[in-house]
């Protein structure tokens, strides 16, 4: 369920990317940098922790898992997908906190221009990791026959 709620959330954060106004349009794109930073703090979060942290820690207590190439390869996509969320959220919160500092009149808005450049990137690059994670964890079986 959690990996359900992460790829919901970073699909949604793709499609309030690519329909965000321009920076030019300073009402809704801050309007649009604040949802996605809602997105990112009430789904994204608590899907990536949801779907992370028993993954690992059921990794670490089952002795079954330690000798299994399979669970080693979902540790390692997992923690790809943890330094993977940060390197998106970053300027998504980045984008958002500027784009009000500008509504407030205390920077140019000049500021908002291209500091979230790769973030699609790398959301992209999140949602085939963790399609490639899913993929794994239920067809194991049948990948090691």
């Amino acid at each position: 369920m959690g990996a359900v709620g992460f790829m919901g959330s970073v699909a949604s954060l793709l499609v309030l990317e690519h329909l965000a106004p321009p920076p030019g349009s300073l009402a809704g794109y801050t309007l649009m940098r604040s949802a996605m930073v809602s997105i990112g703090t009430w789904v994204f979060v608590p899907s990536l922790i949801l779907t992370l942290i028993p993954g690992l820690i059921a990794i670490a207590v089952t002795p079954a898992f330690h000798n299994a190439g399979w669970a080693w390869i979902k540790a390692a996509t997992g923690i790809l997908i943890f330094a993977g969320s940060l390197h998106a959220l970053a300027p998504i919160q980045d984008e958002a906190r500027l784009s009000l500092e500008v509504v407030a009149g205390k920077l140019d808005s000049s500021e908002l221009a291209g500091i979230a450049q790769g973030e699609s990137a790398t959301m992209w690059v999140l949602l085939v990791v963790a399609t490639a994670n899913v993929v794994l964890g239920i067809w194991r079986q049948r990948l090691i026959r």
